[in-house]
């Protein structure tokens, strides 16, 4: 069945929702660089911390747990000092300019900072005695306790993090004239360096609708599957949103696009596109999500960052973690609680037991 959690993964960022942030994007990244130069004469002086990324992987630590419970991981903070001295041991200069401003706490007098600093700091992540690795975010998604809350906060911290420097790495000239684009709002916001055109860029947006689709009786669901890549994993259906196209008549076009299939009225349920969909009856679906183990494939990834974090296992791909679920004692097994499909899939399937 499905385990209720306060927000589905990747949702509810503290960061974005602290009223009253002490410092704005613009006062932060002028602090950050007076720090930087050495110039920040300021007391008391707020507290930087960094969320390095390489290659779209967060720097993590992992903390090892006893009996039932599972190894918990922790974004691997770095002070902005410690950070400038590893610049520094490397050779390259840390600029505020390729630091992306995430947010900033009072109660903790804290300013959180990501950067990506794949290829410029070779040896961060590489010290055995600092126990600090790059993870894949998919990984940890799996190994998160999603019954926690301040696991899935920093869940979501890393996943907006990674979002924001994914689109840095992406948006590096401007699509109106072809010239360099230049980091402005400490990171939350591109403008062109052209003079004459100078198009101001933000984060890009795509919307997504993800479906389940029910049949006239109410009886069955229509699921979709990707063989060669997990051969028993079935889940709903999805697709971008068009321009000019509203969420309903998204989904009605995916959904005939990707089976066959007219949809008739559309319900919002809450805020991922497959071949080879397939009706399956309730029974289907609650025999699928009473016997695939979730927490089993929770506490092997939770495992793999506990051993990834000490050096275990560095040659080893982490990817295939995202696809841990047992589904051994079922025909089926679909997506675990971290994803959205999940629970659209068991609030139809327990409809009568109230489950959300």
């Amino acid at each position: 069945m499905s385990i209720n959690l306060q927000f589905h993964a990747f949702a509810g960022n503290p960061l974005n929702s602290i009223p009253g942030n002490p410092l704005s994007p613009s006062a932060a990244l002028e602090s950050l660089n007076a720090r930087i130069l050495g110039n920040d004469h300021s007391s008391p002086s707020p507290n930087f911390k960094v969320l390095p990324f390489r290659n779209g992987r967060p720097l993590v630590s992992s903390t090892a747990s006893s009996g039932e419970f599972l190894p918990i991981w922790h974004l691997g903070w770095v002070s902005l000092d410690d950070l400038r001295g590893i610049f520094e041991n490397s050779g390259a200069p840390l600029n505020g300019d390729s630091l992306v401003y995430l947010g900033s706490s009072a109660e903790d007098d804290a300013v959180y900072w990501a950067i990506d600093v794949s290829a410029k700091v070779p040896e961060l992540g590489t010290n055995m005695d600092m126990e600090l690795r790059f993870v894949e975010l998919r990984t940890l998604m799996v190994a998160t306790d999603w019954e926690n809350l301040k696991a899935m906060e920093n869940l979501a911290i890393a996943g907006n993090a990674k979002a924001l420097l994914e689109w840095h790495n992406t948006s590096q000239f401007c699509g109106h004239c072809g010239e360099k684009t230049v980091s402005k709002e400490a990171g939350r916001r591109k403008q062109c360096s052209n003079d004459s055109c100078k198009k101001r860029i933000y984060p890009r947006v795509d919307q997504v609708v993800i479906m389940l689709v029910i049949d006239r009786e109410n009886d069955h669901v229509l699921l979709g599957t990707r063989p060669k890549f997990i051969s028993q994993l079935w889940s709903c259906l999805s697709g971008f949103t068009e321009p000019g196209e509203s969420l309903e008549e998204a989904v009605r076009r995916e959904t005939w696009e990707e089976s066959g299939i007219e949809v008739g009225e559309v319900v919002y349920h809450s805020s991922q596109p497959w071949p080879d969909a397939r009706w399956f009856s309730r029974e289907d679906i609650r025999e699928a999500l009473t016997l695939a183990d979730y927490k089993k494939g929770q506490k092997t990834a939770a495992s793999k960052v506990e051993q990834m974090c000490k050096g275990v296992e560095k040659s080893r791909s982490m990817a295939a973690d995202f696809n841990v679920e047992s589904g051994e004692l079922a025909p089926i097994f679909v997506p675990g609680p971290f994803a959205i499909a999940h629970h659209l899939i068991s609030s139809w399937a327990f409809s009568d037991q109230n489950v959300l």
